[in-house]
């Protein structure tokens, strides 16, 4: 079991909610906008980055509070997990594992977590960048030093843009120094995307190709991949860059290729249902990837409500054979039928969260 003992303070439109006796399934059922999406969030917000939403922490806190908010769970083995934001640092996240403060990179070695939600149905019609974030985060679910490697090159891709951007020529010593950083920083990041593709890939290619659509994937790196081949390419295309007034070469502009196997079809091309089975067969292979070494979390979001009674089944038995502890969330329990009796159930309504 991964969390259990789960406390939301003054987050979002839940005062002060406490969910105990957690089990392997466990259920979120209410109203549209009675604060289900909450609850996941608060539990994404256990993982590296800005959860499941991607929200600003002053975005977060009850609208009748002090600007603050604390979320804590209890994980097996007795590790208490906390974060959250004090009144008096309204714009810094605190990161408690056993009371101690952490850095919040440092969640990921605990737990790992994904998710699913129906703002993602947009992720192939979106830009890149969305999908490199989505590559990301089920990277970071393996190898919990991807955040610390992604935080240095985002640190000096944005040194690097400053330079390239100034009226006067850089100084050619620091900006040496600054493409050394992205091209070590790049080189770890892009190779970690390219492992877990290929690992993702290697899982969706023994699925059947129903009930759910069986994607293909395909990492697209936005330049070299290895650290002196890119630091190479930085430094070759500095002249270029300046007059872009942007680095034009690197991970940052990877893209992750998807297409509907059967049909050998671009997913942005696909159904919205067939794109939706795509994403649920994805989350589903990166779920079976993880090795149980560290408890994991998957949060999905209404994902029930919107597949046929063959689908949910199918879903629900690949759900038991996976480790991760699963929180599904929907405006009535009828979906879940299949899995009520072995599930903790919650009612959600107005904020208030009510064990059925």
């Amino acid at each position: 079991m991964a969390l259990d003992r789960i406390s939301l303070s003054r987050f979002r439109n839940h005062r002060d909610t406490r969910l105990d006796g957690s089990a392997r399934f466990n259920l979120l059922v209410g109203e549209n906008g009675a604060g289900k999406t909450n609850v996941l969030e608060a539990l994404s917000l256990f993982a590296p980055g800005r959860g499941l939403r991607r929200a600003a922490l002053a975005d977060i806190p009850g609208q009748d509070g002090d600007g603050s908010f604390a979320i804590s769970a209890e994980l097996g083995g007795g590790v208490r997990l906390g974060t959250g934001v004090r009144p008096e640092r309204p714009g810094r996240r605190i990161v408690q594992v056993n009371g101690a403060e952490a850095p919040a990179v440092r969640l990921g070695e605990w737990l790992s977590a994904g998710w699913l939600t129906p703002a993602m149905d947009r992720l192939f019609a979106e830009g890149a960048g969305a999908r490199r974030r989505f590559l990301d985060r089920l990277v970071l679910a393996i190898e919990p030093a991807h955040a610390r490697h992604a935080a240095r090159l985002e640190g000096a891709l944005r040194e690097r843009g400053r330079l390239l951007a100034e009226p006067a020529e850089p100084d050619p010593q620091w900006l040496e120094a600054v493409d050394l950083q992205v091209a070590e920083a790049g080189a770890a990041v892009a190779q970690a995307r390219a492992r877990l593709v290929d690992r993702l890939g290697s899982a969706l290619d023994t699925l059947p190709e129903a009930p759910f659509a069986r994607p293909a994937l395909a990492y697209h790196p936005g330049g070299p991949v290895e650290q002196h081949a890119l630091l190479a390419a930085l430094t070759e295309g500095r002249r270029r860059d300046r007059a872009a007034q942007r680095t034009l070469t690197g991970p940052h502009r990877d893209e992750l290729a998807v297409t509907m196997a059967g049909k050998d079809q671009p997913a942005a091309e696909c159904s919205t249902g067939e794109q939706k089975a795509m994403l649920i067969a994805i989350t589903l292979a990166h779920a079976g990837l993880l090795d149980g070494a560290r408890p994991s979390l998957l949060l999905l979001d209404e994902v029930a409500a919107h597949l046929d009674p063959l689908r949910r089944a199918a879903l629900f038995e690949r759900l038991r054979e996976g480790r991760a502890q699963v929180w599904l969330t929907g405006t009535e329990l009828t979906p879940f039928e299949a899995i009520a009796q072995e599930a903790a159930v919650w009612r959600v309504s107005e904020g208030t969260v009510e064990r059925i």
